[in-house]
């Protein structure tokens, strides 16, 4: 859902109007702003919950590492899954970004951008945190590379499919 609203902003360029439809019937009307806004920060939170249950976090120094913390007693992470070989690794960051088509640094980029807009657009609000197009990229990279890390680290080796996309999105029709 975080991708395939981070995609339709992008096409809209500003809020449109929206009108949401339950079983046929007309319940919500307003601007799209009031479903993707939250989406948006929902998937942020999202993915970086994903990320640290892969053991992934940001340094103070802003680059992707093991997280430094040990867990705390009710946490889980990717540690608590075992197959047949034992228990799941910690995803190392080396391992991570070289899963990205795009080369490692873009991966690390858009990877800490989760954590960024995380720690300065949602958790408290800073002077430094800015929609600006490098950034809606970069989320996008993430919002599509964080489903695929936990695919390949937890899914796949327990011999288990990943859940399926929630929604889709259509082309709007113009009248």
């Amino acid at each position: 859902t975080f991708n395939t609203v981070l995609r339709l902003r992008n096409t809209w360029g500003s809020a449109q109007p929206m009108q949401l439809f339950i079983n046929e019937k007309l319940v919500i009307e307003g601007n799209s702003n009031a479903f993707t806004n939250p989406v948006i920060e929902t998937g942020i939170v999202h993915c970086r919950a994903l990320l640290e249950f892969l053991g992934l976090g940001m340094s103070s120094a802003g680059v992707l590492q093991v997280l430094r913390r040990p867990r705390r007693q009710d946490d889980v992470g990717i540690e608590h899954y075992s197959n047949a070989n034992g228990p799941l690794a910690i995803v190392s960051p080396e391992h991570a970004l070289l899963r990205w088509p795009g080369g490692v640094t873009e991966a690390e980029q858009a990877l800490l951008s989760v954590c960024r807009a995380a720690n300065k657009g949602l958790a408290h609000l800073t002077m430094s945190f800015a929609e600006l197009p490098a950034e809606a990229r970069l989320l996008e990279i993430a919002s599509r590379a964080v489903p695929a890390l936990v695919e390949s680290y937890l899914y796949t080796p327990l011999g288990l499919s990943a859940p399926g996309r929630q929604i889709t999105a259509r082309r709007r029709e113009h009248s």
